[in-house]
């Protein structure tokens, strides 16, 4: 954890955070629900990446993650010898207790560990700057994976869990709304890990302009 999240102010702005997203949650009569296109619009053509197989998210998964739509495909492109899998979750509020389960979290519990974590800039159609996306590397036994993950929240892009929450709070306040979706890409790393993350950001570029369009701004 960085030590300005150990410092006092910031333990007292979480607090207060904390407390006045209690207090408005309480007193709210109503979210605005934005209607969505389902995420299976997306299409199974992104840029130069197919769809070559369509995952199922399991009863009991999904009734651990709690999102209202889901999506979990894997790709693959004639320009890149690694395949690719993108899982997207959207939640339309959060007023619930229904939250986005981040990665850091999940993975561990998969048998996957840790090897390394940071964040990377990613140009993409439609921002004028690079988004900066999670980037981990995660290994079980021999297998080792390429990570990348963000929160998508009324057209922002943000890597981290803490800023999500408070980004959250300040949507709530202003606009009424709590909806938000997490996106994840995995790469398998067969080679070298400038390949499989090469690979993760090309897919990043074709498909968040087509996820942009689906999920409210």
């Amino acid at each position: 954890m960085p030590d300005f999240l150990k410092s006092r102010a910031a333990k007292i702005l979480t607090l207060a955070l904390v407390a006045q997203a209690t207090l408005f949650y309480t007193l709210s009569h109503g979210e605005a629900v934005l209607m969505v296109r389902p995420l299976s619009d997306v299409p199974q053509q992104l840029g130069s990446w197919h769809m070559v197989s369509e995952g199922v998210v399991e009863p009991e998964i999904r009734s651990v993650l709690n999102a209202d739509d889901y999506l979990t495909r894997d790709y693959a492109s004639p320009t890149s010898r690694l395949p690719v899998n993108l899982f997207v979750e959207y939640f339309r509020t959060q007023r619930t207790g229904q939250t986005p389960h981040t990665p850091k979290n999940c993975l561990p519990g998969s048998g996957w560990l840790q090897v390394s974590s940071g964040t990377i800039p990613v140009s993409v159609q439609g921002k004028a700057e690079p988004i900066q996306v999670n980037r981990y590397i995660v290994a079980r036994g021999d297998n080792r994976d390429i990570v990348m993950y963000w929160y998508q929240s009324h057209g922002q892009v943000i890597a981290s869990e803490y800023k999500a929450k408070i980004y959250t709070v300040m949507d709530a306040i202003r606009y009424n709304r709590t909806d938000t979706a997490m996106i994840r890409v995995v790469v398998p790393i067969a080679g070298s890990e400038e390949e499989a993350t090469k690979a993760g950001v090309n897919f990043i570029q074709a498909t968040f302009p087509v996820l942009a369009s689906l999920l409210p701004s």
